[in-house]
């Protein structure tokens, strides 16, 4: 199982995801485990032994970006579905015998003489699996976003600290968070160039989005593995369109602002008349204890405009921040233009891809990527649940509330 692409948006135009997928090439694979004074040591230059968790079409590409890098050796891969298992060891030259499916096929390749895993199931599935990864001494990296639900939030910060405490690395991987022009922006805000922040707005508008999940579930709905194939239409799997997608929009708004929000209020609901439980628009107030207020909407319907921002306004200047877009940062005195992002969706993966190995070759076990994306996830739940309730919620209550997410995996091969 993996984050099958999915639409990701321009100012102008709607990126799909598959399109990154074209040109991939296998690597070689070497089956020398990194000895642990190698690991720890800032002078290691053998591979990193990789487990690839969950082979969907996210799994594969993100699989292809480590093997360009140079550094890992793909040694084993796992997926509920064999059928993806099996085409991600043929496209990698992984050994038969190192490819497992089924619900417990990730448990059989932790199982493995392997350094690393990287995590590409449904969001559903991420706590339990960082969890079993870190306690059989596995350094970890983490699709975004974390977890679906408060208690699978608490189970990845718990992991976190854990692999701090184990001298293991355990990376998120949001790609903005890897942009040095990103960094620079937030950095200069929170040093004050544009003063006092007053306000942030920030939106994900794309396109319909899991159009082919939709098309797929309908020809066998009451299918609990097509349901699976289907996760991105089942809110309990991905966490909800504000949770699996828009969380790229409110962790760089959450980035700029440094804190938690204490209360949200909002609203939303479904249009495009796809299966399943998830909403395709939101639209969601956040209140901080500063007196901040951030302003969110989403969209996943329509056509003809496409973008995922975040904009702060300070009482001296503005920041301005596009996932495929501009970048910069303006006040009466002062200039920062960071220019316009390439392919952020495939630079920042790069770019995470390498600290991930810099951080286990050289003993970095700070894993400082975990708190703040497990805040920014929890934001996302606050105002999810907000606007499911249409009434204000407050970060207390929701973490008071401590509501589980459970799916019935019943019909779902071991």
């Amino acid at each position: 199982m993996s984050n099958k692409p999915s639409s990701i948006p321009t100012q102008n135009h709607q990126i799909n995801r598959r399109r990154f997928l074209a040109g991939t090439s296998a690597a070689a694979v070497s089956f020398s485990l990194l000895q642990p004074a190698r690991v720890y040591g800032a002078t290691a230059n053998q591979k990193v032994n990789l487990g690839l968790i969950g082979c969907g079409g996210r799994g594969q590409w993100i699989a292809n970006l480590f093997a360009k890098n140079g550094n890992y050796n793909l040694v084993a891969v796992s997926d509920y579905f064999q059928d993806r298992a099996e085409a991600a060891g043929e496209k990698y030259n992984v050994p038969t015998a190192q490819r497992f499916s089924g619900l417990s096929g990730y448990r059989r390749l932790l199982e493995q003489k392997l350094d690393a895993v990287v995590i590409q199931t449904p969001p559903y599935f991420h706590p339990e699996q960082a969890a079993a990864a870190v306690a059989a001494g596995k350094h970890v990296y983490l699709a975004k976003p974390v977890a679906v639900d408060v208690p699978g939030c608490q189970s990845i910060e718990t992991s976190g600290r854990k692999a701090t405490e184990k001298k293991l690395c355990f990376l998120v991987d949001f790609q903005t968070r890897a942009h040095p022009s990103y960094q620079e922006a937030v950095k200069r805000v929170r040093e004050g160039q544009i003063g006092r922040i007053v306000s942030v707005d920030a939106s994900y508008h794309c396109g319909p989005t899991f159009g082919g999940m939709d098309a797929a579930l309908r020809r066998d709905p009451n299918n609990p593995e097509a349901r699976l194939r289907a996760w991105g239409l089942e809110r309990v799997l991905s966490g909800d369109v504000i949770t699996e997608q828009n969380i790229h929009a409110l962790d760089v708004a959450s980035w700029f602002l440094g804190a938690a929000p204490v209360k949200a209020y909002g609203t939303g609901g479904q249009s495009r008349g796809f299966l399943g439980t998830c909403w395709d628009h939101f639209a969601v107030i956040f209140q901080y204890a500063s007196g901040v207020i951030v302003s969110f909407n989403s969209k996943q319907v329509g056509h003809g405009f496409d973008d995922i921002q975040c904009r702060v306004f300070g009482t001296e200047g503005t920041a301005d921040t596009h996932y495929f877009g501009d970048v910069w940062v303006r006040s009466r005195d002062d200039l920062f233009n960071g220019g316009k992002m390439g392919n952020l969706y495939t630079d920042g993966a790069v770019n995470n891809i390498a600290s991930f190995y810099d951080a286990i070759t050289k003993g970095d076990w700070t894993n400082a990527t975990v708190p703040e994306s497990v805040r920014s996830n929890l934001t996302t739940i606050l105002g999810r649940t907000a606007a499911y309730q249409g009434a204000e919620v407050t970060w207390q209550q929701m973490m008071r509330a401590n509501e589980g997410w459970s799916f019935d995996l019943k019909g779902l091969r071991a």
